[in-house]
Formats: structure tokens, sequence, C-alpha cells
């Protein structure tokens, strides 16, 4: 797993919050633009953000990690805890994600749409409206 290695790098690093999406967009080969907009859409730039999903999942953190992934990120020592108190794993977990997401579709808006609708046919729509939303908060911070 990619982000194992990651986490070794980001063990021994001096990362500052700010060069937190430089470095996990970096490793990931994601704009960290994009991952800061699908935190301003996620959480609202909140690190302990926590939102309840009607399947009985919920999401934690800056990213919003959904509770799905805890069972592989707690091999690798991250919980819920890491998470919201440690925005900088979560900008990691979500590159990682996200990255997942890119392999599955390409470095496109649907790539995006799946970080937080899912895979499937039947979520395409969901997709699209979420990849529009990040779309538009990313568009702005090109802007800057």
């Amino acid at each position: 797993m990619k982000i194992a290695a990651f986490f070794a790098f980001m063990a021994i690093s001096t990362t500052s919050y700010a060069t937190c999406w430089d470095e996990a967009a970096g490793y990931f080969n994601i704009d960290p633009r994009l991952l800061n907009a699908i935190a301003q859409v996620e959480s609202g730039m909140k690190a302990d953000a926590y939102n309840s999903n009607n399947n009985g999942s919920y999401d934690v953190g800056l990213m919003q990690i959904n509770s799905s992934h805890f069972s592989r990120l707690k091999k690798l020592g991250v919980d819920e805890h890491v998470l919201v108190n440690d925005p900088c794993i979560s900008v990691l977990v979500g590159a990682s994600i996200l990255s997942e997401m890119i392999g599955q579709y390409g470095y496109t808006w649907e790539a995006v749409g799946a970080y937080n609708a899912g895979m499937g046919e039947k979520r395409h729509d969901l997709r699209m409206k979420y990849a529009y939303r990040v779309w538009q908060r990313y568009q702005k911070l090109k802007e800057r």
C-alpha cells in the first residue's frame, strides 16, 4: 500500500500544516488545490468535523474519511482519534483515497466524485453533483 511508505516518510519529517497539502499532493501526484477544495466541500475546513450517513457509516476529520476505511487504516496505526486530531494525517489519507479513485477513473472529475459518492453505475449522478461542487471551489482557489 502506497500510503504505508508515506507514513514512514511523515514520521521522520518535520512537516508543518501548511506544507501537508503540498507533500501529500506531491506524493500522490494530485494538485494540492484540489485536495484543499475537497476539504472545503467535505468539512468546511474543520479538522474536528463529524457527520453521520444514511447507510450507518460516518465521516471524520478535515477530509471526512469514511468509517469504511477504518479497518485498513488501523493496520497503519491510524484511528478516528488521529484523523480528527492530526489534520495532516487526514489530508494524507484523503489524498490516498483520491489516488485510488484516480486509479479507477483516471484523473477526472468522475474520480473526484467517487471520493465522496463511491463507485458503481448507479452513483454516477451523485458523483457528478459532488464533483461540480468541488470544481467550483477549485476554480476559486486557482484564481488566487
